[in-house]
């Protein structure tokens, strides 16, 4: 073989090793930056899971009962009011007792809309 052949071969298979050995750097590299990432992420994920369980935990009804009959100022009311609201151009305006936009077949045939909650004393 002659020396005008021999040295474009040799260029060639270096470069090409060369570039082989490149891309298998790389993608050891790249393997290693996406291993940094989850664990970054799975520290974060836990990090979202205790503080939503703090949250939880803070804001639980027990917890927020205690608060309540830890003050002496809260007390419910001894009886009850219930106010009806009729929207209007205006806004929002109390309606007057015994005064109602609704028709006889419309107080028949409807639903109450009121709600109505009291408390259970143990």
């Amino acid at each position: 073989m002659k020396l005008n052949k021999f040295f474009p071969v040799v260029i060639f298979a270096t470069s090409f090793s060369v570039l082989y050995v490149y891309q298998q750097s790389e993608i050891f590299r790249l393997a290693y930056l996406g291993q940094k990432k989850q664990a970054v992420y799975t520290e974060l994920l836990d990090k979202n899971t205790a503080l939503r369980y703090s949250i939880n935990k803070s804001s639980s009804l027990v917890r927020i009962g205690a608060r309540i009959s830890d003050t002496g100022d809260f007390q419910m009311p001894d009886n009850y009011r219930y106010v009806k609201f009729i929207a209007s151009p205006g806004g929002l305006k109390p309606a007057q007792p015994g005064a109602s936009g609704e028709g006889l077949l419309a107080r028949l045939f409807s639903l109450k809309r009121e709600a109505q909650a009291k408390t259970i004393n143990p």
